[in-house]
């Protein structure tokens, strides 16, 4: 076994890979997911709330990461529709808009469809200006926002009548794939303005960056595809379709991130296990070179 393993063609691991993906995907496998406490701090925030109120959310990333915040988003999107909250879209990022109407797409538009833009959701589109967008906002919204992602006068929408700056929301979440995204909401939104309640979903790579300003300045967070999935668990539990079965019903409409963790766990395993194998390879040879 030693010599079969020392001399594998490198081949034969690039297709267990490749298998370790492609099968549970073409299985549609899942995994339970058990939400740690920053998941659920993310949950609860949004619990919290009461029909009605308003929530701003902030869409700061584009299609390269939207494997890992795509289905976060559309999680968001899901649990605020449920709670009946007013929602307001922005983004930093200039593709930000279109992320917005992707989760849109996917859930207000086909599932709830009583929702009426300009009194239960608005888009604000994108302003450039990254964190320069967030400093004005947090004192005065209306003086960069004139006019919504379509062009028509924000005097005349009903949902921002009583909005006149980002301290009027309930909660903010952002969720972002870098600069300018949540480290600029902390820094120049919830830090200055305690009141203001941030929550956020990042990617895994910007996670722990953001892990210092847990609790104070943000109660909650979500990190990549797994964070997603741990979230989209809190979601089903408390508002998931289920059949006669007990089964989730549409399980792939909703819970994109529980359904991507599946070839992410087994190739993960995978790659722990070579790596195990590879050390025992290296101490065997070496014990026998030291031996001879």
């Amino acid at each position: 076994m030693y010599e079969f393993l020392k001399n594998l063609d490198r081949r034969w691991v690039f297709l267990l890979m490749l298998l370790s993906v492609a099968v549970p995907i073409l299985l549609n496998a899942r995994f339970p997911e058990k939400p740690t406490g920053l998941a659920r701090a993310v949950f609860n925030e949004i619990e919290k709330l009461n029909e009605g109120d308003p929530v701003l959310l902030a869409f700061d990333f584009d299609p390269a990461s939207e494997g890992e915040l795509g289905p976060m988003a559309t999680a968001f999107v899901r649990h605020c529709a449920e709670k009946k909250l007013k929602m307001y879209f922005m983004s930093l990022w200039p593709v930000g808009p279109r992320m917005v109407e992707d989760a849109l797409d996917r859930v207000v538009r086909p599932d709830f469809p009583d929702l009426k833009y300009g009194e239960d959701w608005v888009q604000l589109g994108y302003k450039s200006g990254y964190e320069a967008v967030i400093k004005v906002i947090v004192t005065d919204l209306k003086q960069l926002y004139t006019t919504d992602r379509f062009g028509a006068s924000i005097d005349s929408i009903p949902l921002m009548a009583d909005i006149q700056s980002v301290q009027d929301f309930s909660l903010v979440i952002n969720i972002s794939a870098g600069y300018a995204g949540t480290k600029e909401w902390v820094q120049y939104a919830s830090t200055p303005y305690p009141d203001i309640i941030l929550v956020a979903g990042c990617t895994g790579v910007q996670a722990p960056l953001l892990y210092p300003y847990i609790p104070e300045q943000l109660p909650g967070l979500l990190g990549a595809i797994k964070g997603a999935a741990e979230y989209e668990m809190l979601v089903l539990d408390k508002y998931g379709a289920r059949d006669e079965n007990g089964e989730l019903d549409e399980p792939g409409k909703y819970f994109e991130g529980i359904r991507r963790m599946g070839p992410q766990l087994i190739a993960h395993v995978l790659m722990i296990l070579l790596i195990i194998t590879g050390n025992i390879i290296f101490f065997i040879e070496r014990n026998r070179e030291g031996s001879s």
